[in-house]
């Protein structure tokens, strides 16, 4: 054992991940040839952009390509790359642990179901692993460019690795499978070929195959090696695409739908966006590496381009590659540039007409996109109140009208069934569709035909914030207590009773006066007694609560209670001559109120007393009689 050579442990995600990978992932064992050249082929573009402020890196291997070797007799399987490489740090970080945060999601996340579990290693960016599934050692020697040695890194999965500084004359890196003796298709030249032309024909760098052993051939390129971005769409097939999706973002499954497009005049530039089928782990992270690929005339500039479009549409993929950028710019001068600034509209305005376009035509896609990546989407109505309108047409709701939870109702489609006299949109915020749909908020408004919005996604207060009002009518929260209602004969009469109910309600005020603002008589019950409100100027309860277990401190802030004049239990109330049990009523009635809105009672045990007391109380009386 030399001098430099030391055995270090897994991270044990990594562990766990490992094993994981070689027992559950059988049917998808292809796909560890996909995620070695793709990543020999960032390798690459890494090299060629260092290159570009050290041109010494190169030396002189300017040729940057991506070679694999197969040795039957010695039962192995190369990658290699002249690419960037790694040091020995580098190695150990990479190769090693899993630098991304997340790692115990994709834990829980690994089901067992081999096309779950395929999908969720691209989500996860850990392609590298899979090639255990078909190797029970791996052996990666690498140098990096401008360095003296090289560093050999070899694992047996088996929960450690070995790590030792080499001689090594030339740099990039050279990934070593150990093939399984159950593997030995993955050293047939046919199958190695047929897999380069069905994963990497999109790679910028041309991929050469031989077989070791072979004195009599050179090595084949195999790969058209031109990147697709720069091809016409007329030449380029749907499966092409898909598949530089893929190797493009590292996911396994297919993108939901896909822009390319070529500008030509003022500004040049190519961009590729592509919508994911599905959500990676890290979408509500708004600190994860996110962005488009940049080229600068087909040289690779950065990976995670952020500044192409706004943090709502942090999930879309692609690559963006202008003639007008300068090659040696920073991520500071990107942010100032004005072309930039332009193109960031563009590109944002692309993908909402994507969005408009499925939503228009495949509104099954559509439902799937919103499904992943709706309340993402609706960050924009904050952020982006320049595409506003645009964001408005493209929201999707659940309402009192489809009668579940399902987020598929636009607001065209609300004003479409709105009633007569109607210039309102309704909506209530709640925890959850349960609770919205069970709100006595609607009683009034269902009675009536009135559709309601029910948003129970964290965001919905911010998204109503942002849209006040859509095609000239306003958005209406229910559960304030203004609310108001299209005029008919049902509402003008609920308007009576107030001056004859004063001494009731006062008499109310006064039992709850430590815990309601007022008490009124309400216009939007109908099967229940009662129910709380926030005042115009208050923040809504769901908000309220939302910000106090966030930490933040706020004004103390009483509900207004609305009762229904109308219902038993407040006609019990009214008739109550004992003062005692009155209070209790009361104290009863607006923790009823509390329940049914969603709150969580300051002091329950002393509602079970209340309750108890009544109930007894009410027995008692039974009995006297």
């Amino acid at each position: 054992m030399s001098d430099n050579r030391e055995t270090l442990g897994f991270q044990t995600e990594v562990r766990q991940l490992l094993q994981l990978m070689i027992h559950s992932l059988y049917s998808n064992k292809e796909i560890f040839l996909r995620e070695l050249i793709s990543n020999a082929s960032d390798a690459a573009d890494k090299l060629r952009f260092e290159a570009l402020g050290n041109p010494e890196l190169l030396r002189d291997d300017t040729d940057l390509a991506i070679r694999i070797e197969i040795d039957k007799k010695q039962h192995t399987l190369s990658v290699i790359d002249n690419g960037i490489g790694m040091s020995r740090q580098e190695i150990i970080d990479n190769l090693g642990t899993i630098a991304k945060s997340g790692t115990a999601e994709f834990l829980q996340q690994m089901t067992g179901d081999k096309q779950h579990d395929a999908h969720l290693i691209g989500q996860f960016g850990v392609g590298f692993y899979s090639s255990f599934i078909v190797a029970d050692r791996v052996t990666v020697d690498t140098r990096r460019a401008g360095a003296d040695a090289g560093v050999r890194w070899e694992s047996e999965a088996h929960g450690e690795f070995t790590i030792e500084n080499i001689e090594r004359a030339d740099r990039g890196t050279r990934v070593t499978l150990h093939l399984k003796k159950d593997e030995t298709e993955f050293s047939e030249l046919f199958r190695i070929e047929s897999l380069i032309r069905k994963y990497s024909d999109h790679i910028g760098f041309p991929v050469s195959l031989i077989q070791i052993g072979d004195d009599d051939k050179e090595p084949n390129i195999v790969n058209s090696a031109t990147a697709l971005w720069t091809r016409s769409r007329s030449d380029v097939s749907d499966d092409e695409y898909k598949e530089f999706y893929k190797h493009l973002s590292h996911d396994f499954a297919d993108p939901l739908l896909w822009s390319h497009n070529r500008v030509e005049g003022k500004r040049d530039y190519i961009s590729l966006l592509y919508i994911p089928g599905a959500a990676p782990f890290d979408l509500w992270n708004r600190e994860a590496p996110r962005g488009l690929k940049l080229y600068v005339q087909r040289v690779f500039i950065m990976d995670d381009a952020e500044q192409f479009l706004p943090l709502y549409l942090r999930f879309v993929k692609g690559v963006v590659d202008s003639s007008d950028l300068p090659l040696n710019i920073s991520r500071e001068m990107l942010q100032q540039n004005p072309d930039l600034v332009a193109m960031r509209r563009a590109l944002t305005r692309r993908v909402l007409d994507m969005l408009k376009k499925i939503a228009s035509s495949k509104k099954d896609d559509y439902q799937k996109f919103w499904a992943e990546f709706g309340q993402v989407f609706k960050e924009g109505l904050v952020e982006d109140h320049a595409n506003k309108e645009k964001l408005a047409r493209l929201l999707r709701f659940a309402t009192t009208h489809n009668g579940n939870d399902t987020q598929d109702q636009s607001l065209d489609d609300y004003l479409k069934r709105a009633v007569d006299g109607q210039d309102k949109i309704y909506y209530i915020l709640a925890e959850n569709y349960a609770t919205a749909v069970a709100s006595p908020h609607l009683e009034q408004l269902q009675s009536r035909g009135i559709e309601v919005l029910l948003l129970t996604d964290r965001i919905d207060a911010w998204v109503t914030d942002g849209l006040s009002e859509y095609e000239g009518k306003t958005l209406v929260d229910v559960a304030r207590a203004s609310l108001d209602l299209p005029e008919d004969s049902d509402s003008k009469k609920q308007d009576k009773p107030k001056d004859e109910h004063k001494g009731l309600l006062g008499k109310i005020q006064s039992a709850l006066s430590e815990r309601v603002e007022s008490v009124i008589v309400s216009r939007r019950l109908v099967d229940s007694s009662a129910c709380v409100v926030a005042g115009a100027q208050d923040l809504n309860p769901q908000v309220r609560r939302m910000l106090e277990a966030s930490g933040q401190e706020l004004p103390e802030s009483k509900p207004i209670l609305e009762i229904n004049i109308g219902h038993p239990l407040v006609k019990r109330l009214s008739s109550e001559g004992d003062d005692g049990r009155f209070d209790a009523l009361a104290n009863i009635v607006l923790d009823h109120a509390l329940l049914a809105e969603g709150s969580q009672l300051a002091n329950p045990a002393d509602y079970v007393w209340r309750m108890n007391k009544y109930l007894l109380g009410a027995d008692n009386e039974a009995e006297s009689e």
